[in-house]
């Protein structure tokens, strides 16, 4: 059974790992938005380019079938 650590403890703990913390920098954080929102981007162009060819192709299948 695990001991139970005293609250107050528990607090000054979290408190002292907490300023180890290492924040980005405001170009960091910049750098990294820009970056998400262009894989955004590009992820979303391949699924639309994804679901065109797929809708396309089942509607040469079904088409052909009547």
């Amino acid at each position: 059974m695990a001991s139970k650590t005293n609250p107050i403890a528990f607090l000054q703990q979290v408190r002292s790992e907490a300023s180890k913390v290492t924040w980005p920098t405001r170009r960091e954080t910049m750098i990294s938005t820009v970056m998400v929102l262009v894989m955004v981007f590009f992820a979303a162009l391949f699924f639309f380019a994804a679901d065109q060819l797929m809708g396309w192709l089942i509607g040469l299948i079904l088409h052909v079938g009547m």
